[in-house]
């Protein structure tokens, strides 16, 4: 048995019993806490926590101790949409955005999703994993505990299962948490340029029973929106990983109403992500289908200059909302959830605790992940960090640019901030 007890917390934040795997709606605006507690971790679980005068009884011999020094404790960051496993970076379209080309025109001259492809069909698995590691430890410095990670960057059969090896790599090397998707349909490889209908065909009949038969990935994902691919592309996508135990988690309504939550909803999607361009037609499919987690990426709509997804109206329609970075090389150059968590206050209008039980617990449930993570709970995995001393937990998304976080914890271990 090993323990570790972590004394005179400030503020031990995220509480929550046994059982809660999701908030909603006025849910969201609470956070359990209590002050000037300790944390007792068991064997890399949550064993106990309490207020600091009424110390745990027994502990170990060995028990390690760490002082918080009148921190704040929270539940380690759960990423559910990032595509981290990428060659190089794009910063050309990044001064093609500030010239004016907007995202689809950037993608119609070659850019984008295929200038990503064209790089990482030159770059061999190894060097692959080494660089996404690199993101994967900065992700973890800055306080995320688990993350889901897409293919998408291969766009042929081969180069997607290269993608989805190095992300089986990525889950058995990390301490954080790691769930795999596969994104075969993220746009049209080079090859099948005015074919889309075969392209199509590639992805359902040759990769999906391959990626199947290799079991590496938990779930299926499709760019469902305007210029890439449609509702009837996605169900038939959809319907052949279902064969293979793959649930869906779909881009949808990022550029344009194009069907993406409708598509979701049908298909018993676990989230639906992006929601920029999201119509109140959106919201009341969503309320009826309690099981797809509407998910907002603010990283992206603040990168890419774009409207921000309607946040408050979702949360105010009593649905949950969970929070994701969408780090990427083209929209996104940033898995800094804290940064997510202030803009989804500053532009969103979430309050502090809404983003942060976004960002916790609710992006958890969209990686089907909050029965073990997202919230301080007994019998939770241990993945959590200390702050520096902070006023309220308002103070977190409000120093938007402070780094407050001190030490990280996974499965009870302490990690490096040196990524």
């Amino acid at each position: 048995m090993k323990q570790l007890l972590i004394e005179n917390i400030g503020l031990l934040a995220g509480l929550l019993p046994e059982g809660k795997t999701t908030l909603r709606g006025q849910e969201m605006a609470h956070m359990e806490t209590l002050e000037n507690a300790w944390l007792l971790v068991e064997d890399g679980l949550v064993k106990d926590f309490g207020p600091q005068g009424q110390p745990p009884e027994p502990l170990a011999p060995e028990c390690s101790k760490v002082d918080a020094k009148g921190g704040t404790l929270l539940p380690s960051f759960c990423d559910s949409h990032t595509h981290i496993v990428y060659a190089g970076s794009r910063e050309q379209e990044f001064v093609d955005k500030i010239r004016g080309l907007s995202y689809a025109e950037i993608a119609r001259r070659g850019g984008g999703i295929l200038n990503s492809a064209d790089r990482l069909h030159e770059m061999s698995e190894d060097d692959l994993y080494h660089q996404a590691m690199c993101r994967v430890r900065e992700m973890v410095a800055k306080g995320t505990g688990a993350m889901e990670i897409k293919s998408g960057y291969g766009l042929n059969t081969a180069d997607e299962l290269k993608m989805l090896c190095v992300i089986r790599r990525i889950a058995e090397t990390t301490p954080a948490t790691v769930r795999a998707t596969f994104l075969g349909a993220h746009a049209v490889g080079r090859a099948f340029a005015g074919r889309q209908e075969e392209y199509v065909d590639l992805v359902v009949n040759e990769m999906i029973p391959e990626v199947g038969r290799q079991q590496l990935a938990d779930f299926v994902d499709v760019f469902c929106d305007e210029g890439f691919f449609t509702p009837r592309d996605t169900a038939r996508i959809l319907e052949a990983a279902a064969k293979y135990g793959m649930r869906p988690k779909i881009h949808g309504q990022e550029l344009a109403d194009s069907g993406g939550v409708e598509v979701a909803v049908e298909h018993n999607a676990l989230s639906v992500d992006h929601l920029e361009s999201m119509t109140l037609r959106d919201i009341e499919l969503l309320r009826a289908h309690p099981q797809t987690i509407p998910t907002a990426l603010p990283g992206t709509s603040f990168f890419l200059n774009m409207p921000f997804a309607p946040g408050r109206r979702i949360i105010d329609a009593g649905l949950p909302l969970a929070l994701a970075s969408d780090y990427n090389p083209g929209s996104t150059p940033s898995g800094d959830m804290k940064f997510v968590v202030s803009l989804a206050c500053i532009k969103m209008r979430l309050l502090p605790e809404e983003a942060l039980n976004a960002a916790t617990l609710n992006s958890a449930a969209a990686m089907d992940l909050s029965a073990t993570h997202g919230s301080i709970t007994r019998g939770k995995v241990a993945n959590f960090f200390i702050t520096a001393p902070m006023p309220s937990l308002a103070f977190l998304p409000y120093a938007y640019t402070l780094p407050l976080i001190r030490r990280v914890f996974l499965k009870g271990e302490e990690q490096s901030l040196t990524p």
